[in-house]
């Protein structure tokens, strides 16, 4: 079974058609789906589907693209949610200095705050970075230590280099393949995907992004990660099954799956 570590399923992209995705998603062999919001309303339908589906779990956080002009409006309902234990993990917060929707000073601003926020709420991040590591680690080591060691997070859909690959592996963290490392000119990504771990790695789809190669041009959606787990598979020349249960496996670690389960029964 497959775990989706990293989808919007309840943009306005997918929200429409999500029981048909759910219906779609299960029939792939994916059995858990950590769901990001990214605003009020998203989290609003989030928390509404987790309650008619337990196996879909809430994320939360604004990205580093909209902290500019929605991360204060934003920012409370969140951390209300966080903290009525609603939510598996803060996020995805973090820096983007490759688009750079929102001012650099901003972004770190934010993702500050989402860092203490998963402190105080004992919750691991999901952190997107493009063009920024350099200060992505610095803030991490300035405001998210536990015990002098850094705090449970992943890096999702990463495409960043192998040294930075290898420095997020150091530092015990996730790292989470998208459907961009079955791209044909995705060379270097798919090195690192042979590289990482499989007790540190995660597979999403982003849907509805970044379909896989096979559906390139779709809309992604969760039953798609399964492709993309038989890719890193042979990347890895192990069974398919093997990437499955890992991938799985780290990911109700991360997220404290079973921990939230037994809260809920």
């Amino acid at each position: 079974m497959f775990f989706d570590s990293h989808a919007h399923l309840t943009s306005s992209q997918l929200f429409e058609n999500v029981e048909e995705i759910l219906i779609r998603a299960q029939a792939a062999g994916i059995d858990a789906i950590v769901n990001i919001c990214t605003d009020p309303l998203s989290l609003e339908r989030g928390l509404l589907l987790s309650q008619k589906h337990p196996w879909i779990y809430q994320a939360a956080a604004t990205t580093p693209h909209d902290v500019e002009k929605e991360g204060e409006e934003a920012f409370d309902p969140i951390a209300t949610a966080a903290r009525q234990g609603h939510l598996a993990a803060v996020g995805e917060t973090g820096l983007d200095y490759h688009y750079e929707y929102s001012n650099r000073q901003i972004q770190k601003h934010f993702l500050r705050r989402y860092l203490q926020l998963a402190l105080e709420c004992q919750l691991p991040v999901i952190i997107h970075c493009r063009e920024a590591f350099n200060d992505l680690f610095q803030i991490l080591d300035e405001e998210y230590r536990v015990g002098g060691k850094l705090g449970p997070g992943v890096l999702h859909c990463f495409t960043g280099t192998m040294t930075e690959a290898e420095e997020l592996i150091a530092r015990g963290w996730f790292i989470s393949m998208s459907g961009i490392v079955t791209f044909k000119k995705s060379v270097e990504l798919q090195e690192v995907a042979r590289a990482i771990p499989l007790d540190q790695l995660l597979i999403e789809t982003d849907a509805p992004y970044l379909a896989p190669q096979t559906k390139r041009g779709k809309t992604n959606e969760p039953a798609y990660v399964a492709e993309t787990a038989a890719f890193i598979a042979a990347l890895k020349q192990v069974p398919v099954e093997t990437v499955a249960a890992a991938t799985a496996a780290n990911a109700r670690l991360l997220f404290k799956i079973d921990k939230i389960n037994n809260k809920t029964r």
